[in-house]
């Protein structure tokens, strides 16, 4: 790891073993694994078949996993809501961001349901996944311009007279 800025998190494997560490955002997604340095100073690669999730998180406290799994509600934030569906039958939940840019053909990053949890990002390796569901399109651009502004259609008849700069006025 050449990076001097590490990221801490836990990595929850496939046998739901977890693992506590350290990883360098920019580099710890390798061709043959997900590179970590453990908390006793050992650098780990852990091949991607072997990993359910990574869960970026503030401190080191409790079970990644105990905070919520589904949104109570739609959520707020920009992106895909989507839902996950592990080998093992998990659900997770889920926001990802509309940059595709951001998107790695290893996994996908999300943010999860509870912002002021300790995790504030997951990391799930494709490998991991049986299925991946869009439940909704939260904030797209494509309709945000639809709600203002609009004119009225043609074929719909207007109740007040167009002033000058075409403002309306009542008759």
């Amino acid at each position: 790891m050449s990076n001097s800025t590490t990221k801490k998190v836990y990595i929850r494997r496939l046998d739901h073993q977890l693992l506590a560490g350290y990883v360098a955002p920019q580099t710890y997604l390798r061709a043959e694994g997900i590179e970590v340095i453990d908390r006793s100073a050992q650098v780990i690669v852990i091949p991607y078949e072997q990993v359910k999730a990574i869960y970026f998180v503030r401190e080191f406290e409790g079970d990644p996993e105990a905070d919520k799994k589904f949104f109570a509600s739609r959520p707020k934030l920009d992106g895909l809501w989507i839902r996950l569906t592990f080998r093992d039958g998990e659900l997770l939940e889920g926001v990802l961001p509309n940059n595709l840019l951001l998107m790695s053909a290893q996994g996908l990053t999300l943010t999860p349901p509870e912002a002021n949890s300790n995790t504030h990002r997951v990391f799930v390796p494709r490998a991991a996944l049986q299925d991946l569901k869009v439940l909704g399109v939260i904030g797209s651009p494509v309709h945000a311009g639809r709600r203002r502004g609009r004119e009225p259609a043609k074929e719909q008849m207007d109740l007040f007279e167009r002033g000058p700069a075409g403002a309306r006025k009542e008759s």
